[in-house]
């Protein structure tokens, strides 16, 4: 799953290289404004590559042809749609916060813990017992002071420190994450 708040979608940036690559290419069709764009970059890219875009459920379509009024308000979908992914954030921020606050951990638990329910029948984490020891060793070499981040990282792979589902070694980009991490 990819998110619109962010530049970078993998999709969308694959649309993007074939319009540059195919310029006979010059239609794009989509479903709504908040589908294709939900942040300025994008808007901005595209209306640099003169496209036209259909909006199929809007009824529209838009071109460097396309009156200004036409344009306007266009520009206001877009950023009606970039302030539905910025109030969806803070809301799910929010609401993680409560979930905090009344002690349920809001989300997957971290590596190095598992998602339980707790006594009080609310879920919560705790270590997990197949991770937790290398997430220790992890620390405990690295504050012992004779050890750089990507040594602890390999010794860690090395020990079989690995993501719970895929299996996959855990690189250093993750130990360094772990280490940084409150929790």
């Amino acid at each position: 799953m990819e998110t619109a708040k962010q530049t970078g979608r993998n999709n969308f940036s694959e649309m993007v290289a074939f319009l540059r690559a195919n310029t006979r290419v010059r239609i794009i069709l989509v479903e709504k404004t908040d589908r294709l764009y939900r942040n300025l970059k994008d808007w901005v890219m595209l209306d640099e590559l003169d496209v036209e875009i259909h909006l199929v459920k809007e009824g529209a379509i838009l071109s460097r042809n396309s009156k200004s009024l036409e344009k306007f308000m266009h520009g206001i979908k877009v950023l009606m749609a970039k302030n539905y992914i910025d109030n969806l954030s803070e809301e799910t921020r929010k609401g993680m916060l409560e979930k905090a606050e009344q002690g349920v951990w809001p989300s997957v638990a971290p590596l190095g813990y598992r998602n339980v329910e707790g006594k009080n029948g609310k879920r919560v984490i705790e270590p997990n017992p197949d991770v937790a020891p290398h997430v220790t060793k992890m620390f405990e070499w690295y504050a012992s002071g004779g050890m750089a981040l990507r040594e602890v990282s390999k010794k860690a792979r090395a020990a079989g420190f690995s993501y719970r589902k895929s299996g996959k070694s855990v690189p250093t980009s993750t130990v360094h994450k772990i280490f940084r991490n409150r929790l």
